[in-house]
Formats: structure tokens, C-alpha cells, sequence
């Protein structure tokens, strides 16, 4: 057996291992954790909350539209599926690093300062997620992928049970690609809840710095699983 095929049944096995949570039902933990979620949000400063939900929608009007983000000097691919995990591994070793230092330097100053940290870390995202569509050898240039790109990110970032809605329709998408069914509004509020959730401690004195970092390393991380595990399920039903 060579090398190709032995790395196509590891990662079979670890997509398998990851689908299983997609497909996982919400439990009594999921519901405790919804309602901390909810009273963190509540806390949330009104001003935090709408700067996230104007980076979010910036960022939906981005991938949908034409914009300098697509504009990349990587190559046209057509890798196989151990090409692709490399490529994207090296490339999200660059972002990841940009977005703790982000994260450790915006979360040493005040509100203000914090502030700026949601846009850029949602930009890191964006690029990060162009990146991974190119290198996996998909078209970042075709509305469909960009759409799709839209549904990784939701997927990465979304409730439980929006997640059971979502994980068919990304895996089933070479099939039925979708172009209307997002609720871009939902999408918004998640996100925004989520990173509410992951990023309260930013806001206060003396830990921000530490809890900066370490939200932008944990979401940045969640983002690169979700994102390489579905392109992998495209590339691995293609037989790359």
C-alpha cells in the first residue's frame, strides 16, 4: 500500500471521529452551556456588540462581492488530499501567529483598543478561508464556493442545534450547493454570541492580554479544523 492510500484511511478515520460530533444530538451540557452563553452576551457592551455585527456584515458583503481579498499570488492547484493538508498547514501557522499577537496586543489596551481587535481578527478569518479554498483546489472565484466558504464559517462558529441543520448541507454541497438557504441574518447573531462568549475576558484590566491571545488562538483553531475537514470530505469524494 503506498503512502497515498495509507494517508487517505488516517484521515478517513479522523473524518469519521469528526463527523460523529457534527451528528452529535445537543445534551444536557450543550443547554448549560447556551444559557452561560446568553448571560455573557447580556454583559456584553451594546458598543461591542455592534461593531461585531457591522464586521459581520462587512464580511458577508465581502465574500460575496468582488473584493482584494480574492486577489491572492498563490498558484492554480490540483492537489491530492496530502498536498492540500500541507499546504494549508503552512499557511495557517502564518495566520495563527498574526491573530495571538493581535490578540495579546489589542487586549493590553482599553475598550477602544479591544474594539479595533474583532474586525481584524474577522479579516484574518476571511483570508484564511480564501487561502484554504485555493489550496484545496477549488475556484475562491466561483459565488458558489464563496457561499460555501460562508457555510464553513457558520458551521465552525454556530449553536448546536443550527450545527445538525448546517453539517448536511457542507457535505452534500458538490450535489446540492445551496445559494439561499443561509440565513445571513442568523449567521450574524451567532457568530456574535459566540465570540462573546470567547472573547469577554479580553475586555477586562490586567488579563486582557493573556485572554486576547488565547480566544484568537482557540478560534482560530476551531476555524482551520472545521475548514480542513470539509474541504477534505470534497477532496476524499472526488478520490484525491
Amino acid at each position: 500500500m503506498n503512502e497515498d492510500n495509507l494517508y487517505f484511511k488516517s484521515i478517513s478515520r479522523e473524518l469519521a471521529v469528526w463527523e460523529a460530533k457534527m451528528l452529535k444530538p445537543p445534551g444536557a451540557y450543550s443547554r448549560i452551556s447556551k444559557d452561560a452563553q446568553s448571560r455573557f452576551s447580556s454583559l456584553m457592551p451594546k458598543k461591542v456588540q455592534r461593531v461585531i455585527t457591522l464586521a459581520m456584515k462587512s464580511f458577508i458583503e465581502t465574500v460575496l462581492g468582488a473584493s482584494s481579498f480574492f486577489t491572492s499570488t498563490l498558484p492554480a492547484q490540483n492537489p491530492t488530499l496530502a498536498e492540500g493538508d500541507f499546504m494549508v498547514e503552512k499557511a495557517y501557522g502564518n495566520y495563527h501567529k498574526t491573530a495571538i499577537v493581535q490578540g495579546v496586543g489589542f487586549g493590553m489596551g482599553g475598550l477602544l483598543i479591544n474594539l479595533a481587535d474583532l474586525p481584524a481578527l474577522l479579516s484574518i478569518k476571511v483570508k484564511f478561508l480564501v487561502d484554504c479554498c485555493k489550496l484545496y483546489g477549488f475556484d475562491v472565484d466561483n459565488k458558489s464556493e464563496r457561499i460555501y466558504m460562508l457555510y464553513v464559517f457558520q458551521l465552525a462558529f454556530c449553536s448546536e442545534e443550527r450545527r445538525l441543520e448546517l453539517y448536511p448541507i457542507i457535505k452534500n454541497w458538490d450535489h446540492a450547493p445551496h445559494d439561499a438557504d443561509l440565513d445571513w441574518e442568523k449567521l450574524q447573531l451567532e457568530y456574535r454570541d459566540y465570540l462573546d462568549f470567547a472573547k469577554m475576558l479580553q475586555f477586562l484590566p490586567v488579563v486582557g492580554a493573556f485572554a486576547g491571545g488565547a480566544a484568537n488562538h482557540s478560534l482560530m483553531n476551531k476555524l482551520k479544523v472545521t475548514a480542513m475537514n470539509c474541504y477534505r470530505m470534497r477532496l476524499m469524494a472526488k478520490g484525491a
